[in-house]
């Protein structure tokens, strides 16, 4: 592939040439220009190229993508791009779904699984004609019958021949959808929905003497629906009640009579009617109140319902609604809204909440009646005292029981879901079938091994399938949608991957490139955008962008092996490759203070196993381990949860544990995530520090802005009449792409400015607002040098390592890395203070060596000021910086949950238990620390 003077975004008129078939790695400086050639280049030309290469036909439904700025790009193969982004909110997507495992996994259930009927336990046997012939025969005398021949059943389509089929045998009445037509009188039927087709066979009132008639309808019946009926029934004496009932050739039950309609793969879908529970739609979970939340334990024993928080916490309009409202309600069930209550054990609060005795239905039932009728406002309230609860119905499982009473070597498929990816892999191992069943297992039983034996390769073998993908790391997320590429078996085509190592542990990062190995091998061209210094040694070519970043990058700076990239002097990579260059800044370590630690015991979330673990405090400390060892759970969903709690800070409810000491050591948490910084595009770097408040107070002061009577409002481009009316400010329209994703294209009306022409005549030192926003941190800090409050918010950016961060850029454009350095740089504006508790998980995601230098001088410059700083981290460079380490495992999944190892870096390293340890001692080699108290 030869790419000739690119020069997307920071790009200068670069050239490079990526021989096919090998694993090739970018790396530079955040903001170098990596992304640029890599995705926005290479991938971005490779998705045109395939849009022109349609039919003028396919053509007409998409908008032409712009043209890369680059010279030309020839030998490029079909590109396929897996990024980090964890955008997926879709509640319904799994690990199992995203992989396509749980479509193979339907489907050995449906041909090979073995049905039990969920009411007796009896294996189900199919039924024959005359089975179904006797029971309807056995109805009571004077019951209106019609049989049915179900020929369609929930498909998409005009079904033009099914109609054409059911007049050819004779028959002239249809029902369809719900309604009986004649045949030649159905209606045209829309294409893209679903629907029901049955043909009338027969209407027959029983009366003990229609055997045979019911005996020919019946046969003609199962002989059009492929050995399905209907019954459709009306007692003697009902006006209207009319009730069908599905008989079947296939499946009934021979000890109770139950009927089952046919096993499909749909049968076990939580995504289709057929499958789904009916309770929660195949979500697996009702969002119901939580008592914790109506009733919390800061009320006391004697409490007054009018002095619940989601009454007295609320706004003035909403507390007057919500008074009413319960006080109507509670007095319904013999409750005075302002009546003296005593609820001082937790059974008794349960009985006034969920009723019992005289308050039958409680303040549950009140609530729960409330938030049916009110409206948007109400409702959003009273969703911050409802907590997301496992559906009673199926029990967390998405399906229904029809589903659930289905069986493959003795497991239900909820049962299969449940596993790990590794003990998935280890079940389907040992699965055998009759050599009978074995043409149709093997195929099945062979995509599976594929797809889990890879995703155990890239070290996400902890996972279990049933896994939301909404709760997954960009990482993890990243790696799972890497198996569903090697799972189709493309050869000839160039992967595009953004760091794929995130969040894995050294030992899984080194499985992770001997899979990358294979798929290279297979025939396939792997671009990785990577920092890692195992994956840069272990690639076939590496390409060193720089030298800095922003303007200052967007070169090829060096080309080669990662050994010929050391030689190159002016390579910053090739500098800590060497070892010239090291992110390690200090030769000391601090010491623990006598006593300020906070101690968490019995915490057991997940896969952990009771684990007590002591946080000392005033320190860098790293939690680290092998992914999947309960890192996550025991710091991020109980220890900070629970202190933040317990500080008065109102956040998710913490994993079960027995106790927390330490907390008045505390004074404040911070977790600073690599969530996005804005829920909108409109969100920015500048908007998001404040600093663009500072900016527009500067423009709003001009001699041009006062002569026009423009206040600070004016130079918003999120309302006011400054704005671009077209694109309301965001510079940016979206063209919807039909079946492709939709994009995003420049603002015909302001060219992407934002503003209008009249707020762009206003200028301070010849530039607009609009060209302020455009200006990198760098740029913008040397423009406002003279504004003291703007240029130290600036240097905070500088300081983590954004100087090259435009200030207008979208919040939806930056990686989860730069967002959460976003974050911090706010948190350095802010006053100095002590006793603060920060929280951050990954802070190296994206970060080159120098980035990762800058990042440790940061926060150690945060406990320096006297607060304590907590790191989830896998970076080697960064773990070996702390100044205590608590290693979480020792393997993932259902082998962690326990603490491996405590204490400095050094004595981690010299741990035989601890995998982190191997790693740690071969970077920290003979070089001794010294410990300073804090």
């Amino acid at each position: 592939m030869c790419v000739e003077g690119a020069r997307t975004h920071n790009l200068r008129n670069v050239s490079v040439e990526i021989p096919h078939n090998t694993l090739t790695v970018l790396t530079g400086v955040s903001g170098s220009g990596k992304s640029s050639l890599a995705f926005d280049t290479i991938y971005a030309e490779g998705q045109r190229q395939y849009i022109e290469s349609l039919s003028t036909y396919a053509r007409q439904f998409l908008n032409q993508l712009e043209r890369a700025d680059v010279d030309s790009i020839t030998g490029l193969q079909p590109t396929l791009c897996i990024d980090q982004r964890v955008a997926i909110a879709n509640p319904r997507s799994t690990v199992a779904t995203i992989t396509e495992i749980y479509d193979f996994v339907r489907l050995l259930y449906a041909k090979l699984g073995i049905p039990e009927c969920f009411e007796c336990g009896e294996t189900i046997n199919r039924q024959s004609s005359q089975t179904i012939v006797r029971k309807l025969r056995a109805m009571e005398h004077g019951t209106k019958l019609i049989v049915l021949a179900p020929m369609v059943r929930g498909r998409k389509g005009r079904h033009r021949e099914v109609i054409e089929q059911i007049r050819k045998s004779g028959l002239v009445r249809v029902r369809v959808d719900g309604e009986t037509y004649e045949v030649g009188e159905v209606p045209e039927l829309s294409l893209r929905k679903n629907h029901t087709i049955e043909a009338v066979v027969d209407k027959i009132i029983i009366r003990g003497e229609e055997e045979e008639r019911l005996a020919e309808a019946v046969e003609l019946a199962l002989k059009l629906a492929d050995g399905l009926v209907i019954a459709s029934t009306k007692a003697p004496g009902d006006v209207d009640e009319w009730s069908d009932e599905l008989f079947s050739t296939r499946y009934s039950c021979v000890a109770c009579g139950a009927n089952f309609e046919e096993i499909e793969p749909r049968t076990f879908s939580f995504n289709s009617p057929y499958g789904a529970c009916p309770e929660c739609d195949g979500i697996g979970l009702t969002n119901e109140f939580s008592i914790d939340a109506v009733f919390p334990e800061s009320l006391g024993a004697n409490f007054r319902i009018s002095d619940i928080p989601l009454i007295a916490d609320a706004n003035r309009s909403t507390t007057k609604t919500l008074t009413k409202e319960l006080s109507r309600r509670c007095e319904a069930i013999g409750l005075g809204i302002d009546q003296p209550l005593q609820a001082r054990t937790k059974s008794q609060r349960k009985r006034l909440f969920y009723g019992g005795g005289e308050t039958e239905g409680g303040i549950n039932a009140a609530l729960l009646d409330i938030y049916e009728h009110a409206d948007e406002a109400i409702q959003g309230w009273l969703d911050k005292y409802s907590d997301d609860t496992t559906c009673d119905a199926c029990q967390g499982s998405r399906l229904r029981i029809e589903a659930l009473s289905v069986r493959v070597a003795g497991l239900t498929i909820h049962d299969c879901v449940k596993m790990s990816l590794s003990e998935f892999l280890g079940w389907i191992e040992t699965l055998e079938f009759p050599e009978e069943q074995q043409s149709i297992s093997q195929p099945i039983i062979a995509e599976l091994l594929h797809r889990s034996k890879f995703l155990n390769q890239v070290g996400v073998g902890y996972l279990t399938l049933e896994r939301a993908a909404d709760t997954l790391s960009g990482g993890e997320l990243q790696r799972v949608r890497l198996a569903t590429c090697v799972g189709n078996g493309l050869v000839g085509v160039t992967y595009i991957l953004d760091e794929p190592s995130i969040g894995l542990h050294q030992r899984d990062n080194d499985r992770l490139i001997s899979s990358m190995r294979r798929l290279q091998e297979a025939g396939n061209t792997v671009l990785v955008v990577e920092h890692d210094e195992a994956m840069m040694r272990a690639a076939d070519r590496v390409y060193d962008l720089g030298p800095g970043a922003g303007s200052q990058g967007g070169e090829i700076v060096a080309v080669g092996t990662a050994g010929e990239i050391e030689a190159c002097q002016q390579s910053l990579t090739g500098q800590y490759l060497l070892g010239n260059r090291t992110v390690r800044e200090r030769d000391t370590r601090r010491s623990a203070r006598s006593g300020n630690k906070l101690t968490l015991t019995g915490a057991s979330l997940n896969n952990l196993k009771d684990v007590s673990v002591t946080v000392p405090l005033g320190l860098l400390v790293g939690i680290t381990g092998v992914s999947g060892s309960g890192k996550s759970s025991l710091i991020s969903k109980t220890l900070l949860p629970a202190l933040a709690r317990e500080i008065g800070q109102r956040v998710r409810r913490p994993g079960p544990y027995k106790t927390l000491r330490g907390v008045e050591h505390v004074e404040k948490l911070v977790e600073i995530s690599q969530a996005p910084i804005g829920k909108s595009p409109r969100s920015t770097p500048a908007t998001y520090t404040g600093v663009f408040d500072l900016i527009r107070e500067c423009f709003a002061n001009t001699r041009e802005a006062k002569s026009r009577g423009y206040g600070k409002g004016r130079f918003s481009f999120n309302s006011g009449a400054g704005r671009c009316s077209v694109c309301q400010g965001q510079g940016q329209e979206r063209i919807e792409m039909n079946f492709l994703p939709d994009v995003f294209v420049t603002c015909s009306a302001c060219n992407g400015r934002r503003y209008n022409r009249q707020t762009l005549r206003v200028k301070y030192k010849g530039a607009t607002i609009a060209d302020v926003l455009e200006m990198t941190v760098d740029e913008a800090a040397s423009y406002f040098e003279n504004f003291p409050k703007i240029s130290r918010l600036l240097a905070t950016l500088q300081q983590v390592g954004l100087g090259y961060v435009t200030l207008g850029q979208s919040s939806t454009t930056l990686s989860g890395g730069e967002a959460q350095r976003v974050k911090l740089a706010t948190e350095l504006a802010r006053p100095e203070a002590g006793g603060i508790v920060y929280f951050l998980d990954e802070p190296t995601t994206g970060l080159h060596f120098e980035d990762v230098r800058r990042l440790v001088s940061v926060l150690n410059g945060l406990v320096d000021r006297g607060n304590s700083v907590l790191v989830i981290e896998h970076n080697l460079d960064l773990v070996a910086t702390c100044d205590w380490i608590i290693d979480v495992g020792p393997e993932g999944g259902a082998a962690g949950g326990k603490i491996v190892a405590t204490g400095t870096p050094e004595a981690v390293a010299a741990n035989p238990d601890s995998l982190t340890g191997q790693y740690l001692d071969q970077l920290l080699g003979a070089r001794s620390v010294q410990e300073t108290p804090c």
